[in-house]
């Protein structure tokens, strides 16, 4: 932060793998009463305090979505988490949307002279970087490159374009010993050459991209990438639970490290847009169903990732974590795959627990469908 803050202060189909998803049925959303809707208010509220933890949620049941907030998203302004002019880091909640619009241009490629799929080596677009002929585009999307190169999220205190962030990254492998295609290492690096692919493919940068391919389509009002957050918006402060007093540390995300990330972590928005493109990977405005099929089915996965989330339960379930490394951010999102029951949580204040955050976010989706989830 913050050029904003003077400004802010003063105006206040595919080769589908065996595995198919259940075809979505229409739903008829269920529409809660005001007592009911008072009630979980106040349980969510209840629950992130227990758990000393700070920031807006979006609670969703029975394909109602529901945003809760509770605390500060900029104590020392006493900004409330959920107001209109705060927006938070998706961190690694942005994956998947870099690895939908892949899968769009998947799609738009189809019978060109710029065709691809999973299986296409990515030395079409990287010539000069290690392994990129043994590297398909597919093992980008499920972490399983080999890419080991660490030190993405070390800021190093200079605004990169984007063109910049992704020569940093290839030149870093170029320069680190890595381990063999096919092996599974959760690395920041493969989304950015991804990100590189989708600007290599369309002539584009992935800002116009983004805009067009996901901003546009679902006229999302509160989704930003970094560089983009108007100057009557702010991004979040995150907090630090230090066992016995709230916002303490306050941290927030640099400008020169969001440049860092392209397609990986520097994209800004409110867990209510969040939960709107989570529907529209799905229902034809961002993939349709068969393309969210191929997406998180992908042949080189070897985990439950695959295309920037995990499934779970044979495929009832989806869910990511997020954070960002030298702030106390925590997002977890963990849905049905219908988008009918969930929680999307962006949390600015932590104790820098994963299993802690998801254990207040548990706790909430238990109340929403006692069952039906996942601890982790």
């Amino acid at each position: 932060m913050k050029n904003k803050l003077i400004t802010l202060t003063a105006a206040i189909t595919l080769g589908v793998s065996g595995v198919v998803l259940a075809k979505q049925k229409p739903q008829t959303v269920y529409a809660a009463t005001s007592a009911e809707r008072a009630e979980m208010r106040s349980f969510v509220r209840d629950t992130l305090a227990k758990h000393h933890v700070r920031g807006s949620v979006v609670v969703i049941k029975d394909g109602e979505p529901q945003q809760i907030s509770y605390g500060y998203g900029w104590y020392g302004k006493r900004i409330g988490n959920g107001n209109e002019k705060v927006v938070y880091p998706t961190a690694s909640l942005q994956k998947v949307i870099t690895a939908s619009m892949v899968i769009q241009l998947i799609n738009e490629t189809n019978n060109t002279n710029q065709e691809f799929s999973q299986y296409t080596k990515i030395s079409r677009w990287y010539p000069n970087l290690k392994n990129a002929d043994k590297i398909t585009v597919g093992n980008l999307l499920t972490h399983t490159s080999g890419i080991v190169a660490t030190g993405t999220e070390i800021n190093r205190n200079t605004n990169y374009s984007e063109e910049q962030a992704i020569d940093w990254v290839v030149n870093h492998v170029n320069e680190t010993n890595e381990a063999e295609p096919g092996t599974y290492f959760y690395n920041n690096t493969n989304y950015i050459l991804l990100a590189g692919i989708i600007r290599k493919v369309t002539n584009q940068s992935y800002e116009q991209n983004f805009q067009t391919r996901i901003i546009d389509r679902l006229g999302l009002q509160n989704t930003y990438l970094y560089q983009n957050i108007p100057n009557y918006k702010t991004d979040a402060i995150s907090y630090f639970w230090n066992g016995f007093n709230n916002y303490k540390d306050a941290s927030y995300v640099k400008r020169s490290l969001a440049s860092q990330l392209p397609g990986a972590g520097n994209l800004f928005s409110t867990p209510k847009d969040y939960y709107k493109i989570q529907v529209g990977l799905s229902n034809g405005q961002i993939l349709s169903h068969s393309d969210f099929n191929y997406l998180t089915h992908l042949r080189s996965k070897v985990t439950d990732y695959s295309g920037g989330i995990y499934l779970k339960n044979n495929d009832t379930l989806k869910s990511a974590y997020g954070n960002l490394a030298g702030t106390h951010f925590g997002d977890w999102f963990q849905m049905t795959t219908d988008n009918q029951n969930g929680l999307v949580m962006f949390l600015n204040q932590t104790n820098n627990n994963e299993n802690d955050e998801k254990d207040a976010g548990f706790e909430i989706l238990n109340h929403i469908k006692p069952g039906l989830f996942n601890q982790r």
